[in-house]
C-alpha cells in the first residue's frame, strides 16, 4: 500500500483541493449557523452546504484510496447518496415542525380563540 508521502502529484493536489474546499464550504455552513437571526435564516446554512462540503470531502477520499490501493475504490458512493437523499428530507421535516409550532404557539396566544382556553 502506498503511503500518503508517496503519493502521485497528479493525485495529490486535486485531493488537497477537493478537502479544502469541503472544509471551507463546511465552515461557512457553520458560521451561517452560529451567526444568523432567526431559525429559518440558520436552518439554510447547513443545509445547503452539509451536501457540497461532504461531496468535496468524500470524493477526495475515494480519489485518495482508488490510487493508493490500485483499484476503484466507490464505497464512498454509498454514503454521498445517503447524504444527498437524507439531508434535504431532514432539513424539510425539521422547517415543517418548526412552522408548526409557531402556529401552535401563535393560537395558543390569541385571546379571541377558543380553542387555546380550553
Amino acid at each position: 500500500m502506498i503511503g500518503a508521502e508517496s503519493l502521485p502529484l497528479w493525485a495529490a493536489i486535486p485531493v488537497a483541493v477537493l478537502l479544502v474546499l469541503g472544509g471551507l464550504v463546511t465552515l461557512v455552513g457553520t458560521i451561517g449557523l452560529a451567526r444568523l437571526q432567526s431559525f429559518y435564516q440558520r436552518i439554510h446554512g447547513p443545509a445547503i452546504t452539509i451536501a457540497l462540503g461532504a461531496g468535496c470531502i468524500l470524493v477526495a477520499s475515494m480519489l485518495y484510496f482508488t490510487v493508493t490501493q490500485s483499484r476503484l475504490v466507490i464505497h464512498e458512493l454509498l454514503i454521498s447518496v445517503f447524504v444527498l437523499m437524507t439531508a434535504p428530507v431532514v432539513s424539510m421535516l425539521i422547517m415543517r415542525a418548526a412552522v408548526y409550532r409557531d402556529l401552535r404557539a401563535a393560537r395558543d396566544m390569541d385571546p379571541g380563540n377558543d380553542a387555546g382556553n380550553s
